[in-house]
């Protein structure tokens, strides 16, 4: 069953450019590793300091092996000074559409 991860972030309000910048470096290679099917980001039209990422994993492993790579870690240290909180996640089970469907 495929492992989907919305990360809710809040960034201190000016730095959403360099936060963005980051995110995108780190989205994009997320998006070649093999167990990768899908890493978007969301900025919230009425505040562009509320970020949410949307992960998909095909399973757990996959997860887990994006935390280990260098771009992750590199994103991690980055951004966490842009950070307002602690960024929060909600991990979900796909229902619809099926694992088939990505």
């Amino acid at each position: 069953m495929l492992l989907v991860v919305h990360v809710d972030v809040a960034v201190v309000p000016g730095r959403e450019d360099e936060f963005r910048a980051a995110t995108l470096v780190n989205a994009e290679a997320s998006r070649e590793e093999p167990g990768v099917l899908r890493f978007d980001v969301l900025v919230d039209r009425a505040d562009p300091t509320h970020l949410v990422l949307v992960e998909v994993y095909r399973d757990e492993d996959a997860a887990a092996a994006h935390k280990q790579t260098a771009h992750y870690a590199l994103w991690r240290a980055t951004v966490e000074p842009m950070m307002a909180r602690p960024r929060t996640s909600v991990r979900y089970a796909n229902v619809s559409p099926d694992d088939d469907g990505f």
